[in-house]
């Protein structure tokens, strides 16, 4: 046994109780080791030792098990890529970079610790690399289930999963798969083989799509059939992709990060879309959506009830004109991080709807509850302290609240709480209206 591998064997306890955000960068050449160390410093958090020969980073080994490792393939003392083998025997997790990829290389580079590899020529490798590490070193990792009724067949497909940093769930049934998906509500990506005896993974596939969007959850077919008309099948039942088994690693991992990116651009497209750019909060369209589902689930649920508020911040025009737009730009975000923190309580949702002025939705709360949360926020914005050249100021905000009629669409119950704004403002500004003290008078 190795050095490496015993100091490995010792250090499994500890490595999975405190995981490692150590990266080892292993590269001879000063200028392309300069650039990773200063990129991966720069866009990561991990902590990076950097070694410029086989023999240091052999002893490194036998001292440290780093979370990653980054490598070139040729060193002055094992230019024929020994530092790969040594990396291999560790099990340590490596993303490769290379000047040469040819069959024989690829070969060579289909171990299972390597994450990825790239062309040492291509100009953007340093920023790939960078990307890479940033996606295995996440901390929350993409949720990935893996259903096929051979245990066999999950256990392959598991394995590259894990090493890839994945989080796995495994189902052995297509009932078993929509019990998990409806569990675990951070799956993203289902991987399904066909032959099953409850339900065949061309069914399961019909029933997700039926129950998640693809903006939500993304599913590859898999199977060992010889039917070429399979694939289509399952594309048209509503998969994203499909494999035919046996089916080549390297592959498989692209196709599944192929999909998991897909859902990530999917998400920021929706967030620009939903957000107000200034303060990060729903926009006026998109909480409209969210109210309309709201109060359809409302009128659902006998007896439940939710409230809506709209704030106004005090004053607001004065602030632009004596401070400037610069200065009610920070007034903005900064109320609006009061709003988000209430909202973080639960049961609420907010949005700005323009200018100085934002609403919230409240659902599940009794009076007094509404109540209380008003208040906390009109304090809360009273008491925040914005910076303005040597000095600071302060602003207060009216809220005017109303409780929901579910029958009633969203404007009218918008209106209602406008008008206990309006009277919060009549009132002298600072304070909460809601219109729920007329119901107990």
């Amino acid at each position: 046994m190795s050095k490496v591998r015993a100091a490995d064997g010792k250090a499994q306890a500890s490595r999975y109780a405190i995981p490692s955000r150590t990266v080892f960068l292993i590269e001879d050449s000063a200028a392309l080791g300069l650039l990773l160390l200063h990129k991966i410093g720069e866009q990561t958090n991990v902590d990076v030792r950097w070694f410029k020969s086989y023999a240091d980073a052999e002893a490194a080994l036998i001292e440290q098990r780093p979370a990653l490792a980054v490598t070139g393939l040729n060193l002055p003392d094992a230019p024929d890529g020994e530092i790969v083998d040594l990396l291999a025997e560790g099990d340590i997790p490596t993303i490769l970079f290379t000047a040469t990829l040819n069959r024989r290389a690829r070969d060579r580079f289909s171990t299972p610790n390597i994450i990825d590899y790239f062309l040492k020529d291509a100009a953007a490798t340093v920023d790939a690399i960078v990307q890479t590490i940033i996606r295995y070193t996440e901390t929350i990792s993409p949720s990935v289930l893996v259903v096929d009724d051979m245990a066999s067949g999950r256990a392959v497909l598991v394995d590259l999963l894990r090493r890839q940093n994945y989080r796995t769930f495994e189902a052995s049934s297509g009932a078993e798969a929509l019990a998990m998906l409806a569990a675990h509500q951070d799956i993203e990506l289902v991987i399904t083989d066909y032959h099953m005896a409850d339900m065949d993974g061309h069914e399961l596939t019909k029933t997700v799509r039926a129950r998640y969007a693809p903006d939500r959850i993304r599913v590859i077919g898999i199977s060992a059939s010889s039917d070429p008309f399979l694939s289509a099948s399952f594309l048209k039942a509503g998969a994203s992709d499909f494999v035919y088994r046996p089916f080549i690693a390297e592959e498989v991992k692209y196709r599944i990060q192929s999909n998991l990116e897909t859902l990530d651009q999917i998400k920021h497209l929706r967030f620009l879309a939903e957000r107000d750019p200034l303060t990060g909060l729903y926009n006026r369209r998109a909480f409209f959506e969210k109210a309309h589902h709201i109060l359809d689930e409302l009128s659902a649920r006998d007896g439940e009830e939710g409230s809506v508020a709209i704030l106004d911040i005090d004053h607001f025009k004065k602030v632009n004109d004596n401070y400037g737009h610069d200065t009610g730009d920070k007034v903005i975000k900064l109320v609006a991080g009061v709003l988000e923190d209430s909202c973080q309580q639960g049961n609420a949702i907010t949005a700005r709807f323009g200018g100085e002025e934002f609403v919230v939705l409240f659902t599940n709360l009794t009076i007094d509850e509404v109540q209380e949360r008003c208040e906390a926020i009109r304090i809360a914005v009273s008491n925040l302290v914005i910076p303005y050249e040597n000095r600071t100021l302060n602003v207060t905000a009216s809220l005017g609240a109303a409780i929901m009629q579910a029958s009633e669409g969203m404007d009218n119950n918008l209106n209602a709480a406008d008008q206990m704004l309006y009277m919060a403002k009549n009132g002298g500004r600072n304070r909460v209206v809601y219109d729920a003290i007329f119901c107990r008078a």
